[in-house]
C-alpha cells in the first residue's frame, strides 16, 4: 500500500499543529466558534446531538494493520471504545472532546492517516472498489489513479471553496463495486485490448448524486488518456465552480447543474475549458507522467504470494470436511458460500468479514477489540493489510484458501463471521438520529429491529441477495435511493416516520428506488418489510431475485400488501395529504 514521502508526512504534520493552535484559541476564548466552525470542518471535526465527531479518512479504503490498531487505540482513549465504518470508506468516532483533537490528528499522522477533507465543500475522499488489485473481473487496478487523484485534490486552493461537497469514485472492474452512477464523478478505467500493452484511459460519468434529488450520473466522456486526467477534471470542476448554484445548498450539487443545463452541453462547456489548458501543441504541466505513476504504482505491487494450485469450491469442501465438527459444518459452508470472493491469484481467495451482527450493534460498528482482533488476523492471513467496503463492512483481500478455516474459527470468537454478506441483514445504515444533528429519524434502532425479526439464517440465504438501506434523512448517507427495499427516516409534526423505496439498485444495473406511499410508524417497519418478503416469496419464479420479480410485477404488487396491515390509518390519510 502507499507509504508517505516527506512531503506528504510534512503536510499532516504541519495541519496538526496549525489545528492544534486553532483548538487552544478556541478553549481560551479567542477564537469565536463562527470563525473556529471553518477550520474544524476541514479536519474533518463537526458537532453534533451530544458530542463532537470526527471523521478520518481511509483513501480508496485500504489499511494496514497498524493503522487498524491506531484506530483501535483512539476508540478506547477519546471514545467509547467503537469506531463506525461509513458508505464512504471513512470512519468516525462520535464522542470527541474538542481539546483532545490535536492529540487524535498527531496519533493518526504517525501512522500515515488524517481527516483533510473528510467534511466541507471541497473533493472529499475518493472512494473505489474495495478488492482492487485482487478481483477476479479487474482489468486494471484503480489504485494507483486513486492515489495520483488524491495527491492531486488534497488542498488544491482552485477546488477548496466548491458550491458543495464533491464525491469522486473510481472502478476498474467489470462489476461496479463503487456506485459509481450516484457520485458527482465516476471515473470508469478501462485498457484499450487494441493497443499493445493496453492503453489506460477513463471514461467520466458527472452528475450523479443522492440526497434530496437522486440522479444517476451521466457518460460525458469517453476515452480519457490516464495522464491528462488532472486536466480534464480542472475543467470540469471549474465549469461546476463557475455556474454551481450557491444561493440555495439544496441545488448546489453538480447534480442539478448537469440536469439543468443537459448532459451534452455540459459536456461542450467542459471541453471548451479543457481546451483553454491541455491541447497537443500546448500540453497542460498538471497532468500526470510515468514518472509520476512509477513513483505510485510501485506501492500496489502485488505480495509474495506462494505458488498455490487453485482449489474449487467442491475441492475446498473435500480439504475442509474432515476438520470440521457436526456443529461447524452448516455454518463453514454457509459463510463459504456468503462471504468469499475469487481471487485473481491461484489459491487464494477475498474475505468479507461481516460487521452486520444481528441485533447487537449498529450496522459498520467494531469495537476496539475487535479491530485489534482483525489487525491481528489481517498479519496472520493476508499480509497485514485490509479494505474498507462501501457497504461498511471489512475485507482482508488475500487469503490462502487452505488456511480459511483457521480463519474462519479465528474471526468467530470476535463475532465476525456471520454468513450475511449480501443478504437482508447486511444492512447499510447511516448513525441517524442517535448521533447526527441532520437526522429526521433514528437508524439503528429500525436496523436492529429488522435484524432481530429476520435473524433465521435458513429463512435469509433462501432469500438469497437483498439490499436494505436505511437513512436518516434526506441526505442519505444510508444510501437507501439504491437499495432494494430503502428505509428513509421523515419528521412529520416532530414525530419520527419512515418512508419505504422499492427498486432501488447499485452496481452495473443500477437504479434509483421508488416511493411506494404514505410512511409508516417505527414500530411497523419490521412488519412492512416483511409483507414485503412474502410478497416476493409468493411470486418468485425459480432463480429470480427480490429485484428481479419487483421489476417483473412492479409497485402496486408491494404496495398493497405493505399497507393491509398498517395500523397507521389515520396517520396516512394525513400523510396522503402531505405525501413528501
Amino acid at each position: 500500500m502507499y507509504k508517505y514521502d516527506h512531503i506528504d508526512q510534512t503536510l499532516v504534520d504541519e495541519r496538526v499543529a496549525q489545528f492544534r493552535d486553532q483548538v487552544a484559541r478556541r478553549l481560551d476564548g479567542s477564537l469565536p466558534e463562527e470563525e473556529f466552525r471553518p477550520l474544524r470542518l476541514q479536519n474533518g471535526l463537526y458537532y453534533q446531538r451530544h458530542a463532537y465527531m470526527l471523521r478520518v479518512a481511509i483513501p480508496y479504503g485500504l489499511l494496514s494493520a497498524k493503522q487498524l490498531r491506531t484506530l483501535a487505540l483512539i476508540a478506547d482513549k477519546h471514545d467509547r471504545g467503537y469506531g463506525h465504518f461509513t458508505t464512504r470508506q471513512n470512519i468516525q468516532f462520535n464522542w470527541i472532546e474538542l481539546e483532545k483533537t490535536p492529540e487524535i490528528l498527531a496519533e493518526l499522522a504517525q501512522v500515515e492517516m488524517h481527516a483533510i477533507q473528510t467534511s466541507g465543500n471541497c473533493i472529499r475522499n475518493i472512494t473505489s472498489d474495495a478488492f482492487a488489485g485482487v478481483a477476479d473481473d479487474e482489468y486494471v487496478d484503480p489504485r494507483p489513479i486513486c492515489e495520483l487523484l488524491r495527491q492531486w485534490s488534497t488542498l488544491h486552493p482552485e477546488f477548496a471553496y466548491l458550491p458543495r461537497k464533491f464525491k469522486f469514485a473510481i472502478n476498474g472492474a467489470k462489476e461496479d463495486r463503487t456506485v459509481l452512477l450516484c457520485h458527482d464523478v465516476g471515473i470508469e478505467l478501462k485498457k484499450d485490448p487494441n493497443v499493445q500493452d493496453g492503453a489506460l484511459t477513463a471514461d467520466i460519468y458527472a452528475g450523479g448524486g443522492m440526497g434530496r434529488t437522486p440522479i444517476l450520473g451521466s457518460l460525458i466522456k469517453k476515452n480519457v488518456p490516464w495522464q491528462l486526467l488532472p486536466s480534464y477534471l480542472t475543467a470540469l470542476l471549474r465549469v461546476y465552480n463557475r455556474f454551481g448554484r450557491r444561493d440555495n445548498i439544496y441545488k448546489a450539487r453538480i447534480k442539478i447543474l448537469v440536469k439543468a443545463l443537459g448532459p451534452e452541453e455540459f459536456s461542450r462547456q467542459v471541453e471548451s475549458e479543457w481546451a483553454q489548458l491541455h491541447s497537443k501543441e500546448a500540453p497542460s504541466k498538471d497532468n500526470f507522467t510515468q514518472a509520476e505513476w512509477n513513483r505510485v504504482a510501485q506501492h500496489f505491487t502485488r505480495p509474495s504470494y506462494k505458488n498455490l494450485p487453485a482449489l474449487t469450491r467442491a475441492e475446498l469442501q473435500s480439504f475442509v470436511e474432515p476438520k470440521l465438527d457436526a456443529n461447524e459444518r452448516v455454518a463453514f459452508t454457509r459463510w463459504l458460500e456468503r462471504n468469499l470472493r475469487p481471487h485473481q491469484v491461484p489459491g487464494y481467495a477475498s474475505v468479507v468479514l461481516s460487521l452486520k451482527p444481528h441485533g447487537t450493534a449498529a450496522p459498520g460498528d467494531a469495537t476496539s477489540a475487535q479491530m485489534n482482533a482483525i489487525a491481528d488476523l489481517a498479519e496472520q492471513y493476508s499480509f497485514g493489510e485490509l479494505r474498507v467496503t462501501h457497504e461498511q463492512n471489512l475485507v482482508l483481500a488475500d487469503v490462502e484458501q487452505t488456511e480459511l478455516l483457521h480463519l474462519w474459527r479465528a474471526a468467530k470468537n470476535h463475532n465476525l463471521v456471520l454468513s450475511n454478506i449480501g443478504l437482508l441483514t447486511d444492512i447499510i445504515a447511516c448513525p441517524g438520529g442517535d448521533f447526527c444533528s441532520l437526522a429526521n429519524a433514528k437508524s439503528l434502532p429500525i436496523a436492529k429491529a429488522i435484524q432481530e425479526r429476520f435473524d433465521d439464517l435458513d429463512y435469509l440465504h433462501d432469500l438469497r441477495d437483498i439490499t436494505l438501506n436505511i437513512s436518516g434523512c434526506i441526505n442519505s448517507c444510508g444510501h437507501h435511493h439504491v437499495g432494494n427495499i430503502g428505509v428513509l427516516g421523515v419528521d412529520k409534526d416532530g414525530e419520527e416516520w419512515y418512508q419505504i423505496t422499492l427498486g432501488g439498485e447499485q452496481g452495473n444495473q443500477a437504479s434509483i428506488g421508488k416511493v411506494i406511499g404514505p410512511s409508516f410508524g417505527a414500530n411497523e417497519i419490521p412488519d412492512v418489510v416483511a409483507s414485503l418478503i412474502n410478497t416476493y416469496v409468493e411470486h418468485r419464479t425459480e432463480d429470480e431475485l427480490f429485484i428481479e420479480t419487483y421489476r417483473r410485477l412492479g409497485m402496486d404488487a408491494f404496495k398493497e400488501p405493505a399497507y393491509r396491515n398498517s395500523r397507521s390509518k389515520d396517520k396516512q390519510k394525513v400523510d396522503q395529504k402531505n405525501s413528501v
